[in-house]
């Protein structure tokens, strides 16, 4: 086997899950990535509370051309290929479409999520989360079939410091009135996940119907030599409008607004099929570096994996076509499942955690708003009310527009909305696993009630148009 492999990790005295728990920060990667050069003068335009009431009442202009991977796949075979490993149904996929793509290992659990651009015949494009893009990239390569890759690396990863496209997302009540004024006129109709044409400053901008707060809006796209003028466009256009450049502080919390589980566990260390995957990626790759964190705690790493229903995906299976993991999720179907959550903090242990700050004896965990997660994955306890595990958090993060500290949970199916459940802040150990990354403190529980995912009232309409 050769030397410097994932499944070097996974051999290893540790195994993975201590390894990732244990990463120091310089060999982890950032908590919740690099979402623009100089991330440390970027992570607030205004203030990260101002920038969260942007996507609710004016217009947030999230940069996103710099902290995701983004593979073309080409050429005949292409459509093939991708097929053969999404759980999506292809059957009506066409040009100018797009789908939130995702990858099961055999088994069954997922091994990540992306977004699948439908450029051209032949032409098509894995946004997101190196862990789905890796996957595809070595599926392309030990693949019979007529297609190939080539891998645009995220900003940190990038040696030509140039991208393919730049990405901006534009969202909120007044997005569409600034887009029409920067049009010239009245914006096409574009359907979810469907592309059109649009024009800013001169530039064809190619219009996706996307959303990253869960509300109206369109994802733009351009060749990355348009970017600059693209965006002054629209920062100056949009003072009228409300329009807020968005810092990372205020992006990373979005999956809280939008309900969506953005870093899943992946489920490629243990699966006897996945060894040549697990040897042919690195000790540098993604799935070697994502830093493990919380009061979750288990050296079983399928503990940790997820079937499609556990993260709400269980529409969008469609046993129409062969591909990897379908014969391990038809078992599974009939199954009991966890189901995605929203767990809102009680207010009171949620201030408690702060107060601990000026009394004697341990402090808790710190929380760090407004996301608190203590690595890419972070896993927290929650406890029925017999103290018995029914599931996990991710994702704890303070909402400014609901005013909340909430966290996305997946939970056993049968706990209705409205049950106060337990968790626990804070890791086994007190912060022993990850030095470096987390101080010591005190465990601590935290009252949740378990609510709707997305929660905000806003985004919940939204997603009824999306349906109807």
């Amino acid at each position: 086997m050769p030397e410097n492999t994932l499944q070097s990790i996974v051999d290893g005295p540790r195994g993975i899950v201590d390894h990732l728990y244990s990463l120091a920060p310089k060999n982890a990667l950032n908590i919740f990535g690099v979402m623009m050069p100089n991330d440390r003068v970027r992570q607030e335009y205004t203030t990260w509370r101002d920038e969260q009431l942007s996507w609710r009442e004016g217009v947030a202009l999230h940069d996103q051309s710099y902290h995701m991977h983004s593979l073309r796949v080409t050429g005949p075979d292409a459509v093939k290929l991708l097929e053969s490993l999404a759980i999506n149904s292809f059957a009506t996929f066409a040009v100018g479409r797009a789908k939130q793509f995702v990858a099961c290992s055999p088994e069954g659990h997922v091994i990540g999520d992306a977004i699948l651009y439908y450029l051209d015949e032949g032409d098509l494009a894995v946004v997101g989360n190196p862990a789905t893009t890796d996957w595809v990239e070595y599926n392309v390569e030990i693949s019979a079939l007529d297609v190939g890759s080539r891998l645009d690396p995220l900003w940190s990863l990038n040696e030509e410091k140039k991208r393919d496209f730049y990405r901006y997302q534009v969202e909120g009540p007044n997005a569409y009135a600034l887009l029409s004024e920067l049009h010239g006129g009245e914006l096409p109709e574009i359907k979810f996940f469907r592309a059109g044409e649009i024009s800013i400053a001169g530039r064809s901008v190619r219009a996706m119907r996307h959303s990253m707060g869960g509300v109206y809006g369109l994802e733009l796209s351009g060749p990355w030599e348009d970017r600059d003028v693209v965006k002054r466009a629209l920062v100056e256009a949009g003072k009228k409008h409300g329009l807020r450049r968005i810092g990372s502080l205020a992006y990373f919390s979005t999956v809280m607004e939008s309900g969506w589980w953005a870093v899943p566990f992946s489920a490629v260390y243990s699966s006897p099929a996945l060894k040549g995957y697990r040897e042919w990626l690195s000790d540098r790759s993604a799935s070697a570096r994502m830093a493990l964190g919380g009061s979750y705690y288990s050296p079983n790493v399928e503990d940790y994996y997820a079937t499609p229903w556990d993260l709400n995906y269980g529409h969008i299976i469609k046993f129409d076509h062969e591909f990897v993991g379908r014969e391990a999720l038809e078992k599974l179907a009939d199954q009991p499942h966890r189901r995605k959550v929203t767990l809102v903090w009680n207010p009171e242990d949620f201030a408690n955690v702060y107060a601990r700050l000026v009394h004697d004896g341990p402090t808790a965990k710190h929380i760090d708003l407004p996301v608190a997660a203590t690595g890419r994955l972070h896993y927290d306890k929650v406890l029925g009310s017999d103290g018995e595990l029914v599931g996990h958090a991710t994702y704890p993060a303070y909402s400014y527009g609901e005013r909340l500290m909430m966290s996305l949970g997946s939970i056993d199916e049968s706990i209705e909305d409205g049950t106060e459940l337990t968790l626990i802040w804070g890791e086994d150990g007190g912060g022993s696993r990850s030095p470096g990354r987390v101080e010591p403190h005190e465990q601590v529980a935290i009252r949740v009630t378990v609510a709707l995912t997305p929660i905000s009232a806003a985004a919940q309409d939204y997603r009824k148009t999306l349906t109807a």
